[in-house]
């Protein structure tokens, strides 16, 4: 994620970054850790991602065990 600042200190332009190949694209699009450090106080939403496969391609499906399931 790229976060540049602007003239005004509460404002900031946020940028995810794209990772792209041959099967199509995912984008994090959220990060609360990188988030928080970006404006400076806790926010309470996780994350959030984004992806787009190009046709006949199938992700990979993943499987957490707890603590973190």
């Amino acid at each position: 994620m790229k976060v540049t600042d602007t003239q005004t200190p509460e404002i900031k332009i946020i940028e995810p970054t794209l990772f792209e190949d041959d099967h199509g694209f995912f984008i994090e699009s959220y990060n609360q850790q990188r988030f928080e450090e970006a404006i400076g106080y806790a926010v309470n939403f996780i994350q959030d991602n984004h992806s787009k496969s190009v046709k006949g391609v199938l992700r990979g499906l993943h499987y957490q065990l707890p603590p973190k399931a």
